[in-house]
C-alpha cells in the first residue's frame, strides 16, 4: 500500500458521505466553469449543506461566502479543499481549531504534512480524491460510462 492509498479508504470514503450534512469547500468560485463551483453545486442538490469559504466573494451559490474557516458559524463535518498543495496545512489547522470532522483535499491536492496535522488533530483525512465523484461512485448516480442516464434496462445493444 502505497502512502497516499492510506487516504483513499473506500469504507472511510462511504461513511463520510453517508454520514456528514455539512461541507465547508475552501476555495469555492462564483465562476460557473471551475470544478469548485461544479462539485458544490452538485452537493447542494444532493442535499448537503454547502458553505462557502472564499475571501474574494461575499456570496456563492445563493449562500454567505466566509473569508476563512474560522469564521463559519456552524459545526462543519467536511472540509473540501479546492487549493494549491502548499495552502493545505494552515486549512489543516483551521479544520482542527473548528473541529471538523474529515479533511477532504481534491485531485492533485496532496501535502503529507497538512495530513499529520490534521490526523494529530482528529480530524479523518481524504486525499486525492474528488467528493462529487465518490459520492456518485458510493451513492448511485454514476452509469458505467460516467453518467446517470435514469433509465434501467436489461436491454442488450446500447441505450435506445
Amino acid at each position: 500500500m502505497t502512502e497516499l492509498e492510506r487516504y483513499q479508504d473506500p469504507v472511510t470514503i462511504q461513511r463520510v458521505i453517508h454520514t456528514a450534512r455539512t461541507i465547508a469547500v475552501v476555495g469555492l468560485s462564483a465562476n460557473e466553469l471551475r470544478a469548485s463551483n461544479f462539485v458544490g453545486y452538485y452537493l447542494m442538490r444532493h442535499g448537503y449543506r454547502v458553505i462557502p469559504v472564499n475571501p474574494r466573494e461575499t456570496e456563492i451559490l445563493g449562500e454567505v461566502s466566509y473569508a476563512n474557516l474560522s469564521e463559519v458559524p456552524v459545526p462543519v463535518d467536511i472540509v473540501d479543499v479546492f487549493r494549491a498543495p502548499d495552502a493545505l496545512p494552515a486549512i489543516a489547522e483551521d479544520a482542527v481549531a473548528i473541529g471538523a470532522g474529515v479533511l477532504w483535499c481534491q485531485f492533485g491536492v496532496i501535502n503529507e504534512e497538512a495530513a499529520r496535522i490534521a490526523e494529530d488533530g482528529g480530524v479523518t483525512v481524504i486525499m486525492d480524491r474528488c467528493l462529487k465523484v465518490e459520492h456518485a461512485r458510493y451513492v448511485g448516480r454514476m452509469h458505467w460510462l460516467g453518467f446517470n442516464t435514469e433509465r434501467v434496462t436489461s436491454v442488450r445493444g446500447g441505450l435506445q
